[in-house]
């Protein structure tokens, strides 16, 4: 067995005796884009969110794991994700955020393509003036369309297409979250912010897994959401994080606070659950409104957090929801030095992982055992021929 497979199998002990995941993990290219593929393409991974193409024609350009895609709301309202290259001679088509009025035209060859991915144009094709050619069939050559599901206007993909039904995949966080299946309102311009972390990303997810730091890391909250008033949320293979039994909504100069989600059962009114749709989507979920972070792998120590803040209606207060995004922005910049300090740790070659705690660990243990499933997985599906 390889030295590969046998730090994987560490890793997967139970949490009294195993080790968490090796520094290449967080440190090697080779590995990052490994990871890539098994952890991120080949699951249902969160690139962007369906609000960000508010309008039929909308749509923005990303890479995600390398790969160059685009979000587009199509004329019938959908909203779908391609590869962002042009099936001629694979010319780049969105280069920047805007509207398509007609149809997405790629600027090489002028190929033209519906915003549902139908290739409906093909100038000169047959030569000057003939604009068809028997070997070139439009029905077969649309965009390369990725499979897509939205989940409260979080657009989540799976490159590969290898993965189950997302409804299949995630039942029992959709049960277990029920309650706030929508619809949800984002709150605009001073609802979303981005933050930059020098650390690979699967230590952000580590990190918010778990409340263990919280007496030291976040002190303020820690003042009125103690440790103590935590537990753990663990589904193996799914999901993990903590939930709180004490959640204080933020009020506004005049003693308002935002309406609460609809038809909400009585463990709402002080309880908040904290959870990563395993791999790169970690969700907060409170009676009157809940966030998304988006993490995206820009390379093997550095990631990109896309932060979108959502509401029960859409007429909620300005100065309240600034307050809010304000709060939550204090709260997650106050993790980045902890992370950024565990990314520099894995540069000293006696680190072997580390340790669990039995009693805090279990939902970051749980997080590093479903990394080495899928690396198993992933390899053993290459070896076998």
């Amino acid at each position: 067995m390889s030295t590969f497979h046998e730090n994987l199998s560490v890793v997967r002990r139970p949490i009294e005796n195993a080790r968490g995941l090796a520094n290449e993990h967080y440190t090697h290219q080779t590995l990052f884009r490994e990871e890539n593929t098994a952890l991120l393409m080949n699951q249902w991974a969160g690139i962007g969110v369906g609000s960000d193409v508010p309008h039929s024609g909308d749509t923005i350009p990303l890479e995600f794991c390398g790969i160059p895609l685009f979000i587009i709301r199509d004329h019938t309202g959908v909203v779908r994700v391609f590869q962002n290259v042009c099936r001629h001679r694979g010319m780049i088509l969105i280069n920047q955020p805007g509207n398509i009025e007609g149809v997405i035209r790629c600027q090489y060859h002028s190929w033209c393509y519906a915003t549902d991915g139908r290739l409906v144009s093909t100038p000169h094709v047959g030569g000057p003036g003939d604009n068809t050619h028997h070997a070139i069939d439009k029905s077969k050559l649309g965009l390369i369309e990725v499979p897509t599901y939205i989940w409260n206007d979080v657009v989540f993909v799976n490159i590969s297409e290898s993965a189950l039904p997302f409804e299949t995949h995630h039942h029992k966080l959709l049960e277990r979250w029920s309650e706030f299946k929508g619809p949800v309102y984002h709150g605009g311009h001073d609802s979303r912010f981005q933050l930059q972390l020098e650390a690979n990303w699967k230590l952000v997810v580590e990190n918010y897994c778990e409340s263990y730091h919280l007496p030291w890391i976040h002190p303020n909250l820690n003042t009125y959401s103690r440790l103590e008033d935590h537990y753990h949320i663990e589904s193996p293979g799914k999901f993990s994080g903590q939930g709180t039994h004490v959640y204080r909504q933020i009020r506004d100069e005049d003693g308002s606070v935002f309406p609460d989600f609809p038809n909400l059962s009585e463990k709402w009114t002080t309880a908040g659950e904290y959870i990563t749709f395993f791999p790169n989507v970690m969700v907060g979920v409170q009676r009157d409104h809940l966030f998304v972070i988006l993490l995206n792998p820009v390379d093997v120590n550095c990631t990109r957090e896309d932060i979108h803040l959502y509401y029960a209606t859409d007429d909620t207060s300005e100065t309240l929801r600034k307050k809010n995004t304000q709060q939550w922005r204090g709260v997650f910049l106050e993790d980045v030095s902890a992370v950024e300090g565990m990314q520099l740790g894995r540069s000293a070659p006696g680190f072997d992982g580390g340790r669990f705690s039995p009693a805090m660990d279990g939902p970051t243990h749980l997080f590093h055992d479903w990394v080495a499933q899928q690396l198993q997985t992933h390899h053993t599906s290459i070896d076998t021929p």
